[in-house]
């Protein structure tokens, strides 16, 4: 009973939104590649031994593996996985091509398309997460509309950054870090991931604008969504009656805008983040993993069903919440993609980028060198990652609870 209960509560939300995420991201090279007339094998989702595969009108042999995390999109003529071209291979191909009559379909081969054709099929998976980060929140946004506080303080807690940088009961905030401040949820978004650095804030206070700098300072915290965090506090808070929350409705047009627009938020804080990270001023510990997106994917599911009576609603509740953190995965993927590391999408483009100054690819022995250590250094990360999830105690919870 303990691992069913598991299985319904970590591994099928965890799917579900991995699975979405991942599909679209695949089916981003899949429909560039189409548009630009290239000839394609398989579609996968997942990876290993198929438990159901079909084949189209087109030959693209369509398939669903047992490990359903990943997936991939392979081109006529891929002899790997990591599609390095190497040039006697692709000599070899072009003449067989031709020895079999189909001289014609050379055009149609990945390794064979113009530099900036393979340019856009590798580019538009990424691409495919951001757009479909925007989707879900437009269609969220059109859907339920949006409540909002605006960014006024309403208390200053004493001996915190906030009141020694001189912040006032009534003052409202609007630009923090160069940003322009509408609400105060963009408020919290800038300050957690900005501890121990001095941000610039403007604030209106008695008709007139006032400059202050403030140092959030590191706070821990139990989220009941990410659990235990490290964020950045600064010690002021919004009017908390009902009636100081506005809720704002969006047509389709509005709403695709301001999907963009926290689409680009999510991204431009992910970047900032892993800027610190990189250079050493946040503790990489934060960084998670599948064990930790499984436990935050139950943790969304399960408070959307414990705010809900029926179980229709519990249902819906939890479908919504799983929705918008696969926006904000989808997100992270999509970026993450685009990092200049061989064998991920960033380091294809890398690739493509010197072949278009040197007017000819990079050796295939460097490539496939390139894959081995991008490959090492992403196996690398994930082991670090699910490392740091099995520090946290809900997972060890969940282990416990299966082998106890």
């Amino acid at each position: 009973m303990q691992i069913l209960q598991t299985v319904l509560l970590y591994v099928v939300p965890f799917l579900l939104v991995l699975g979405v995420v991942v599909t679209v991201h695949e089916l981003g090279h899949f429909l560039a590649a189409k548009w630009l007339g290239t000839k394609i094998d398989r579609f996968s989702i997942g990876f290993g031994h198929a438990i159901a595969h079909w084949t189209d009108k087109s030959g693209v042999e369509w398939r669903i593996g047992w490990a359903p995390i990943g997936g991939y999109v392979r081109f006529a003529g891929d002899d790997n996985a990591a599609s390095i071209p190497d040039a006697e291979d692709l000599k070899g191909m072009r003449q067989e091509l031709i020895a079999q009559g189909r001289g014609a379909e050379i055009d149609r081969y990945f390794h064979f398309k113009p530099i900036w054709q393979r340019a856009v099929i590798v580019g538009a998976g990424p691409v495919a997460n951001f757009l479909l980060a925007i989707a879900i929140f437009a269609s969220l946004l059109m859907a339920f509309g949006e409540w909002v506080v605006p960014a006024r303080v309403a208390t200053v807690a004493p001996n915190t950054p906030a009141a020694a940088a001189g912040f006032q009961a009534g003052d409202l905030i609007v630009e923090a870090a160069g940003r322009k401040i509408h609400r105060f949820d963009e408020v919290k978004e800038i300050i957690s991931v900005r501890a121990e650095v001095p941000t610039e804030f403007v604030v209106q206070r008695g008709g007139r604008e006032v400059h202050l700098t403030a140092t959030p300072r590191w706070n821990e915290t139990d989220d009941p969504v990410a659990g235990k965090q490290r964020l950045g506090l600064l010690g002021i808070a919004p009017a908390q009656s009902r009636d100081d929350y506005v809720q704002i409705h969006y047509g389709p047009v509005e709403a695709v805008g301001r999907g963009a627009v926290k689409t680009w938020r999510t991204l431009e804080t992910t970047v900032y983040y892993l800027g610190r990270m990189i250079t050493g001023q946040v503790s990489a510990d934060e960084l998670r993993g599948p064990l930790g997106i499984a436990s935050v994917a139950k943790n969304v599911a399960t408070l959307g069903a414990d705010s809900s009576e029926s179980v229709g609603d519990k249902i819906f509740r939890s479908g919504l919440n799983l929705l918008q953190l696969a926006a904000l995965i989808s997100v992270s993927i999509g970026f993450m993609n685009l990092l200049p590391v061989p064998v991920l999408d960033g380091g294809h483009l890398l690739f493509y980028a010197y072949e278009a100054v040197a007017r000819r690819p990079l050796a295939a022995k460097v490539q496939a060198a390139g894959y081995r250590v991008g490959l090492a250094l992403v196996l690398g990360l994930m082991l670090f990652a699910t490392w740091n999830d099995l520090q946290r105690n809900r997972v060890f919870n969940l282990f416990g609870g299966l082998f106890s």
